[in-house]
């Protein structure tokens, strides 16, 4: 008796259409044919966008650093903001925390600190930083006492928005005061989402932070897009929390897919985005179509 024929997963077909004009991705949907991206015809006025996701260890940071590189390839001017206590975001770029004499937390809680004076730039051209350490947890409780606590960063980021193209805020895995602080500062959201069921069941407390935050504070808020990261298209858990994905959020879903590799930690150690560190990699390949798609959902970018 022959035996059934394995059902294809979405990763086969990927691999057997390769070539193919609207070849199915990861997701399940046919590929974009996303056009090359243009360099800026001209400086700002930048696109805001939280990297956003209360669940530690789904990869958001990692993305923020790696998507950051790679839109700065295209010409375009980056600030990263590390909104983040645990300073992650500032490590991977080189930057050691507990070295840094004045941080993102001064730049909120002082207001004779200038913009200048806190932002440094990275070993990648066109990147700049704006670094955290443990001092910012101190910014959670002091906000508290402030007058329009929630739009703190947002008068901040005033006099920056027009020296960029794109912001990228990496928040802390919380939906407390800085979270919200840098959702009200924003224009849109990139929710990194582990392909995991844990990081599934944490979505919809998050979407709905998210409502109540373009209900009371920012309407403009939009979200970008949902990533799939640490994909691991070998099982079947992985492609089944996906599908659930798409599912629920369709096209808000993007096509492009991080998958797990080895060398996301080796880039953390030698402090620069995988674009820089093995350019050629498929890791370094994915973040750069994922920079094209967020940079056509974001146009004014």
């Amino acid at each position: 008796m022959p035996r059934p024929t394995p059902k294809l997963t979405a990763e086969d077909v990927e691999t057997a259409t390769a070539g193919v004009k609207n070849k199915i991705g990861p997701t399940g949907r046919p590929l974009p044919d996303l056009p090359d991206i243009l360099p800026p015809t001209r400086r700002g006025p930048a696109q805001v966008i939280a990297m956003c996701n209360q669940k530690g260890g789904v990869g958001k940071t990692t993305t923020t650093i790696n998507l950051g590189a790679a839109i700065a390839e295209t010409g375009r001017k980056v600030l990263l903001i590390d909104f983040d206590p645990q300073g992650s975001a500032s490590i991977g770029l080189g930057v050691q925390p507990h070295d840094l004499d004045i941080s993102v937390y001064n730049l909120l809680m002082q207001r004779d600190i200038r913009h200048d004076e806190v932002i440094r730039p990275t070993r990648v051209e066109n990147l700049d930083l704006l670094p955290a350490n443990i001092d910012l947890s101190a910014a959670e409780v002091q906000l508290v006492q402030e007058v329009a606590r929630e739009y703190t960063l947002q008068r901040v980021l005033e006099p920056i928005i027009p020296l960029y193209d794109v912001i990228l805020i990496d928040c802390a895995p919380s939906l407390g005061l800085l979270t919200v602080n840098a959702l009200t500062a924003s224009n849109g959201i990139v929710v990194p989402l582990e392909c995991e069921f844990f990081a599934l069941r944490g979505l919809a407390m998050l979407t709905d932070t998210i409502g109540k935050v373009q209900d009371r504070l920012n309407p403009k808020l939009e979200i970008v897009g949902i990533l799939g990261t640490m994909f691991d298209g070998r099982t079947t858990h992985a492609r089944e929390v996906l599908d659930r994905v798409v599912q629920a959020f369709d096209e808000r879903v993007f096509h492009t897919v991080i998958r797990r590799t080895v060398k996301f930690p080796e880039t953390t150690v030698v402090g620069e985005p995988i674009t820089t560190y093995a350019p050629s990699s498929s890791a370094a390949s994915q973040y750069r179509e994922l920079a094209k798609e967020v940079l056509a959902r974001c146009p004014a970018g």
